[in-house]
């Protein structure tokens, strides 16, 4: 594993010094206050879950401010910036059942066993960077989009994780990632690192062949807690009539350290946690129309179980992601979705997109003895349902308004205490960016 990160890491210095035929980032930089940019993001935000089988409903409402601003770099060879990013937020009324990580709590419980929410709160921090060519060094908090490591962004407000990026795009079509973070701060927490991020260090790269065929892989070794792997292609398929036909091939490897938070795992043997999931879809267009089919499946002693050691709470680039992310132990999956663009009815900004998806052969194991299986064939299934709105112009151009919900019933073998549990979800969220400059 060592000498994949020092491969990696030599891979990026060395294409940081390639004389390229395409325009080089940071000779066509403006200046320090010329490229800035700044903007701040309000959204109004609320989350409830109704559970059945007598587990306890949640519900949340809050405003928040998510506010952006970033120098440009400064002139010359080497370029120099700094940035900050942050939210400040509130709450909407009294929150008494917001255990669904959208709202930090206090410790302390009230005598119905309710968590006080807090009433208002802020976090965020800084960046500094340096950019040589087309090579870019961060560090400071950042909001993540690696498959490896994704900052959870369906919340109110985004989860930080502190550390230091290198992206390079040396080479044409090519894109080379390494970095290492120290510090994980979930949606719902106010201490910076309240996940105990001890430290994670990502690879990867990514490479367009051309128009129609990408790839791309990752890895992150996560310090007494996990080493995953992803892959991922994709070849896009031009038919008549402007319609296209994509298909997607995406996996993770995973190996669980002893040290690592599991769920699903079916062994009480702590050294020995693997697993592997992968999907394959396949995605239609044509005009306002995109139908989707996808299968997934997982194998191995554990579930794909993330989010519990400080790996990113959205770190799943998988098709079969909605409420559920469909992987349970050995867990088979399949999804039909549809969605339609509004625009095809002269209403633009308008898209509704549907999906159901099942899942079965599921191994449940005795919480009190994992290598005892109380099933292998547990299932799950949710239908679900999403409306947004874009305004297309005017004052309010960019407002979105988002409508989501998941109906969403699993087997009784695997209920709560072993993954989400019978749920009605809804989700809501307001949209109104502002540039500031």
């Amino acid at each position: 594993m060592q000498n994949t990160k020092k491969l990696a890491l030599a891979v990026l210095v060395q294409t940081a010094l390639i004389s390229t035929a395409f325009a080089s980032e940071q000779s066509e930089s403006k200046g320090f206050v010329e490229d800035a940019e700044g903007s701040v993001l309000f959204r109004t935000g609320y989350l409830t879950r109704d559970k059945k089988n007598g587990a306890a409903d949640t519900s949340s409402a809050a405003q928040t401010a998510m506010v952006k601003i970033e120098s440009g770099y400064t002139q010359g060879t080497v370029g120099f910036g700094v940035g900050i990013i942050g939210d400040t937020s509130f709450k909407l009324g009294k929150n008494g059942h917001t255990d669904n990580q959208m709202i930090p709590t206090h410790p302390q419980n009230n005598a119905d066993d309710t968590k006080d929410a807090y009433d208002y709160w802020t976090r965020g921090g800084g960046i500094v960077k340096a950019r040589i060519s087309n090579t870019e060094v961060r560090y400071g908090t950042h909001v993540l989009d690696l498959p490896v490591l994704a900052s959870n962004t369906t919340r109110l407000v985004p989860e930080y994780f502190e550390g230091v990026l290198a992206t390079s795009r040396e080479i044409n079509g090519l894109e080379l990632t390494v970095g290492k973070f120290t510090k994980n701060q979930m949606s719902d927490q106010i201490s910076t690192d309240e996940n105990e991020l001890d430290r994670a260090v990502v690879w990867g790269a990514k490479y367009k062949f051309n128009d129609k065929v990408n790839a791309s892989y990752f890895g992150i070794d996560s310090k007494n807690a996990l080493e995953r792997h992803y892959v991922n292609a994709n070849y896009k398929q031009a038919l008549a009539n402007n319609s296209s036909l994509t298909y997607d091939f995406s996996g993770y490897h995973t190996e669980f350290d002893e040290e690592a938070e599991t769920y699903s795992q079916t062994t009480d043997d702590l050294s020995d946690r693997k697993n592997d999931i992968w999907a394959i879809s396949g995605t239609y267009n044509t005009g306002y129309h995109n139908v989707m089919l996808a299968y997934q499946q997982n194998s191995g002693n554990v579930g794909y179980d993330y989010g519990q050691n400080a790996d990113g709470f959205q770190s799943i680039y998988l098709p079969n992601s909605y409420l559920s992310d469909f992987i349970g132990n050995d867990e088979k999956s399949v999804q039909l979705q549809y969605t339609y663009d509004f625009a095809g009815l002269n209403v633009p900004g308008l898209s509704w997109t549907t999906a159901y998806v099942y899942g079965w052969d599921i191994d449940v194991a005795d919480l009190s003895n994992r290598s005892q299986l109380i099933v292998d064939n547990a299932t799950e299934r949710e239908f679900f349902n999403q409306v947004k709105y874009t305004v297309q112009s005017g004052f309010a151009k960019d407002a979105s308004l988002r409508l989501r919900h998941s109906y969403y019933r699993a087997s009784d073998e695997y209920q709560a205490g072993n993954y989400i549990g019978d749920t009605n979800e809804w989700r809501v969220w307001l949209d109104i960016p502002v540039k500031l400059f």
